[in-house]
């Protein structure tokens, strides 16, 4: 029953925080939108569909995040500077955003 209930929670986690998931992810290496697909069905157990994905991929090129080429047949996407910055910030940030969650749940 825990482990249903914590898995639920990640699934939830994963789905709010998908945009930053990915930019991690590019971080590591380039990948296209079916890679991430396929990452994250294998990694988390959860299917995201291929239209969030690339929605998602397609504002954060459009924020400067992201960029595409086009390589065999497929587009990959690479992170940009302002990519490699928005992660080092959130990565800075994880314990005071893991201090919001705590509180919003311990104010409850």
């Amino acid at each position: 029953m825990d482990s249903e209930f914590l898995s639920e929670m990640q699934k939830r986690l994963v789905r709010n925080f998908l945009d930053m998931l990915i930019l991690m992810k590019l971080r590591q290496n380039a990948m296209s939108g079916y890679d991430l697909v396929k990452f994250i069905s294998k990694r988390f157990d959860l299917f995201i569909s291929s239209g969030t994905i690339y929605s998602l991929l397609y504002y954060s090129e459009r924020q400067g995040l992201t960029e595409s080429i086009e390589s065999r047949r497929k587009r990959v996407y690479n992170l940009t500077n302002e990519g490699e910055e928005r992660v080092k910030r959130f990565l800075k940030s994880k314990d005071k955003i893991l201090g919001l969650i705590l509180d919003l749940f311990a104010g409850a």
